[in-house]
């Protein structure tokens, strides 16, 4: 039944993944179906992310209240209903109301999923779960692609929210196997008084692994949006080329969670942050050496989404060992709403240091906040460490 779970728990992951990068891969026609300018997409990605970070934070309580399993459904079927939303859309202004629904169900089931795996599975199925979150984001610009030559843009919504709902569906089925845990958390401890937001930032260690997670995702999401960019405008490279060529920083990433699973029990979560940090920085090098040939920087391209796999699943699987499992979920929460803080509002300030500067800035850019990234949370790894198990239980050790 545990490993039955699991893969519940992976497909509902692969929903989780689905959507996010539809819009992307769709906005290039839908901003002219709307008659907005393609910057509009930024408009509906704030929407769309302010409703995440608001339901990151709020899992904990509903998590406590309603259980993972419920979470997990409610969420899944949330954002089903907006990518038929989507498609139905009349205008810009009610494609972006129904970017609330979807931001509110993912926030949700990140949180809580990430949360309820870092409990009761080991490292190497974090980083796996990861993996497919990225299965999720590479199968959803074919879908779109292929509703574009056959159909219109709808359609790309339309398959994608009856996945969605073919999954909710065997999420409800699963229900009874989400008790498998039950009673060890109820002996734990796992699903007592609720923690909130200030309770959360005032354990000892929560706040500098906080602002690594945001320094992460800054570093992630600005390789992911602008690595095309920094071809095109460095390399000289086509923006047809470019554009093929950008799928290689998530090939990476995806690939490295897959093949970081088969390592991380033997070397552990910091053991993996430590090196996955140790390889993007390789990776971030070989972009920025101009005198290397082009075939190196796209290697680089590949290299950094290899580094970046291991650290987002590891960081998160080491919560409960760092803060205690009653802790997590809410740790968990501030964690994820922090990260979706830095994959938003950083990736558009390069954008606007890199129109004064150049796109060589990228590698420095992205290169300070890993360095900032791995330097938070070994200080994190080094404050817990001095912090007596017995304390980790409850949310007093400020």
């Amino acid at each position: 039944m545990v490993l039955l779970l699991l893969a519940i728990i992976y497909l509902a992951f692969i929903s989780l993944g689905l959507p996010d990068s539809l819009l992307g891969a769709g906005w290039p026609v839908m901003h002219e179906y709307f008659q907005v300018p393609e910057q509009a997409m930024g408009i509906a990605t704030i929407v769309i992310s302010g409703s995440t970070i608001i339901s990151s934070l709020m899992a904990e309580r509903l998590t406590k209240r309603f259980g993972t399993r419920l979470v997990t459904l409610v969420s899944i079927t949330l954002t089903a209903a907006a990518m038929f939303g989507f498609s139905f859309a009349g205008s810009f202004l009610v494609l972006c109301l129904w970017g609330i629904p979807y931001g509110l169900g993912a926030g949700s089931i990140d949180a809580s999923l990430n949360n309820y795996v870092a409990q009761h599975y080991s490292s190497r199925h974090m980083s796996w779960l990861h993996c497919f979150w990225g299965v999720g984001t590479i199968i959803s610009p074919y879908v779109m692609s292929y509703a574009l030559v056959h159909a219109q843009w709808q359609s790309g919504y339309r398959i994608i929210g009856t996945i969605q709902f073919t999954i909710a569906a065997v999420v409800l089925l699963s229900l009874p196997l989400w008790r498998v845990h039950a009673e060890k958390d109820a002996e734990e401890g796992v699903n007592e008084t609720v923690i909130g937001v200030r309770g959360a930032l005032r354990i000892r260690g929560v706040r500098t692994m906080v602002l690594g997670f945001l320094c992460y995702c800054s570093a992630e999401a600005t390789s992911m949006l602008w690595i095309a960019s920094f071809l095109i405008g460095t390399r000289g490279v086509s923006k047809e080329a470019a554009a093929a060529y950008a799928a290689l920083f998530c090939i990476g990433i995806t690939v490295g969670r897959f093949l970081s699973g088969l390592i991380s029990n033997r070397f552990g979560d910091r053991g993996m942050i430590r090196m996955g940090t140790g390889i993007a920085g390789v990776g971030v090098v070989l972009i920025a050496l101009p005198m290397l040939p082009t075939s190196v920087a796209l290697a680089g391209c590949i290299i950094i989404g290899l580094g970046c796999a291991p650290v987002f699943p590891c960081a998160i699987h080491a919560t409960p060992d760092n803060f205690g499992k009653g802790n997590s979920q809410a740790v968990i929460s501030v964690q994820m709403a922090s990260a979706y803080v830095g994959s938003t509002f950083l990736p558009p300030l390069f954008g606007v240091l890199a129109s004064l500067t150049g796109m060589w800035l990228l590698p420095y850019y992205v290169g300070a906040f890993f360095v900032a990234m791995i330097l938070l949370m070994e200080r994190t790894f080094r404050v817990t460490a001095r912090v007596p198990s017995a304390e980790r239980t409850s949310h007093t050790n400020a």
